[in-house]
């Protein structure tokens, strides 16, 4: 028997990054008795290990609850717990549009922050119902009255309608609890239509193949029935149904204005894509449900395997991952260095950074990652204007008419004593300041045009560092600019490794080639010859450095004696080493390659 439409809730916790929401996730499963004291551990929706070790949401999850509220009804609440990085936006986007309602929490110390606001305006596009949460009251440093104002100046939501509670300690949240309720609509949908069901994220699972997350708009999805996906046009026999406690718990139907599960014994992974709508072969809706905004990566590198009879796996597992994480992309890529592979676009380093985790630790591979790149926009002196996101393919500056690079609009909120450090970074990173606004006596909105290419390394660390921790950071990327851009190659022993090729600023190529030939002098194991490291813009080399010869002592044995005999043993070596070096090969590990993903701009 489906559950009456007008006590279920279906939410979302959305804030800046650490402002708590897994926390609050976990005191809702305690209060909710779902998991016992026994079984519980913190992060309780974090079920990758790097989300448990990083500390933080990368994966939106769903759990249903069951809540007996002070007027003696049960209510089903479906809760989803969304990642609060920008990179991660879009798995926030995607959460929401499976709700009614979202609970924006705010950090009673540190107030609204810049993904706070784009949360919200987000939530808004979707027309959910905002509940306002401030958390973290048990702070000896927290200021509750001071943020409810910020609620009301800088969201334009009601501060006194703000719930104070703290998840840590579990205080106020049996009182958000009955908030909740109170003012997140009930879903609407008439379980007797046609089934209208949006796909809002899938996973893999070894034994029972692709398992799919659906939010039912309209009829019902039984176990047996025969259903369609709009989009690709493949039909599939249901073969389980349920929604999602802990575990994934199996039921007998799923109807409108839930949130469940599904398995259809679906083989072709490509069949799936977020965003599509399931219907009933047999009696179809009439149109499908509006999808997600179509997204765009907008960090690119390639993924090799290192060893290349692990090719085949790598697609296998690359395409595993795109079930469970709709903003990779990927084409077959390869490289003279390191054989075949994939161009992979991501949302941002972070994204990139967890890819990389996932398909080493789930999937067993050892790979290797080159230098990140955004994509840019070349204008050639004939022919049609393209984008190129992979130094391999940069043609001869000589036929390139123009070429211009993606910026981003930045957005910092700070406290005003680190003003002037974070305009100096700003500035050192080629932004322009569009505007400042003081928020309130001590805090201040930075709005900066800056290339996309410069936030990309190390912005964030040095944005944090240089505010303490203080400073909040949210971008959007606006649309392209003319920039003067180069291609660096990177050569070893006179070699170009096509792997470590960059494309850079021209202003900003020399240092950022000192940088890389520095990390890979550290990397790269000293041979029997000097081993040049160079980097070169055409024919013009624009930085070095060498790694020394190993030096064996061949007069060890030279007792005594003439100094001449020493002599011609080490004219001997000499002759040696040079032939050595004609013939030489060096072979890069792969600590080479992650270092110089990972340069710090310790020059500036």
């Amino acid at each position: 028997m489906a559950l009456d439409q007008s006590l279920i809730r279906n939410f979302c916790i959305i804030a800046h990054i650490d402002h708590g929401k897994s926390t609050l996730a976990d005191r809702f499963l305690q209060n909710t008795k779902l998991v016992s004291d026994r079984e519980f551990h913190n992060q309780m929706l974090d079920s990758m290990d790097i989300e448990q070790e990083r500390g933080i949401t990368i994966k939106s999850q769903a759990v249903t609850l069951n809540y007996e509220a002070t007027d003696g009804k049960t209510y089903r609440l479906n809760l989803v717990d969304t990642p609060g990085h920008v990179d991660f936006s879009y798995e926030v986007s995607r959460a929401i549009a499976s709700c009614e309602g979202a609970l924006l929490l705010v950090d009673a110390a540190q107030g609204v922050e810049a993904q706070t606001l784009a949360n919200m305006y987000l939530a808004l596009e979707h027309d959910l119902e905002i509940v306002p949460v401030i958390n973290k009251i048990d702070l000896p440093s927290a200021d509750v009255e001071l943020v409810r104002h910020q609620i009301d100046h800088d969201l334009g939501l009601i501060g006194d309608m703000a719930v104070p509670v703290s998840a840590k300690t579990g205080m106020g949240v049996p009182d958000l609890l009955e908030k909740l309720v109170e003012y997140i609509p009930a879903p609407k949908g008439n379980r007797d239509a046609p089934l209208k069901a949006l796909i809002f994220d899938s996973h893999y699972d070894a034994y029972r193949g692709v398992i799919i997350h659906v939010r039912i708009f309209e009829g019902t999805l039984r176990g047996g029935q025969t259903i369609l996906f709009m989009a690709g046009g493949a039909r599939y026999k249901v073969e389980e149904v349920g929604e999602f406690r802990l575990a994934l718990l199996k039921t007998d139907s799923i109807s409108a204005g839930e949130v469940g599960w599904f398995i259809a014994g679906i083989k072709n992974i490509s069949d799936i894509r977020v965003g599509d709508t399931v219907t009933d072969a047999a009696r179809m809706a009439d149109k499908p449900l509006a999808g997600f905004r179509e997204v765009k990566p907008v960090v690119f590198s390639s993924i090799y395997p290192v060893d290349t009879n692990q090719y085949e796996e790598l697609l296998s597992a690359l395409e595993k991952l795109k079930l469970n994480d709709a903003a990779l992309i990927w084409e077959k890529d390869s490289s003279m260095a390191l054989g075949f592979g994939f161009r992979c676009g991501f949302l941002g380093l972070l994204h990139l950074e967890v890819v990389q985790e996932r398909l080493e630790r789930e999937f067993g591979l050892n790979i290797v990652l080159t230098s990140p790149s955004v994509r840019y926009r070349i204008t050639p002196k004939r022919g049609e204007t393209y984008f190129l996101d992979n130094p391999a393919n940069f043609p001869d500056i000589a036929t390139i008419e123009s070429s211009e690079e993606p910026y981003i609009k930045a957005s910092i909120i700070t406290p005003a004593e680190f003003l002037g450090s974070l305009m100096s970074l700003c500035v050192s990173k080629r932004g322009v300041q569009k505007a400042l606004t003081y928020l309130d006596k001590t805090r201040v909105e930075l709005v900066y045009d800056m290339p996309l290419s410069e936030v990309l390394f190390d912005f964030y660390d040095k944005l944090k560092s240089v505010s303490r921790g203080y400073a909040s950071f949210d971008y959007e990327v606006t649309g392209y600019q003319i920039t003067d851009l180069v291609k660096m190659d990177i050569l070893v022993n006179s070699e170009p490794v096509d792997a470590l090729s960059q494309l850079v600023f021209r202003d900003h190529a020399q240092r950022r080639g000192r940088q890389v030939c520095k990390k890979l002098q550290e990397e790269i194991p000293r041979q029997q010859f000097k081993i040049p490291i160079q980097a070169a813009i055409g024919g013009g080399i624009i930085a070095r450095e060498t790694v020394n010869a190993l030096r064996k002592d061949v007069t060890a044995k030279c007792y005594g004696g003439d100094i001449s005999r020493k002599r011609k043993l080490l004219e001997k070596q000499k002759e040696g080493k040079k032939r050595m070096k004609m013939v030489g090969n060096v072979e890069l590990p792969q600590s080479a390659f992650l270092a110089v993903l990972r340069t710090d701009d310790t020059e500036s």
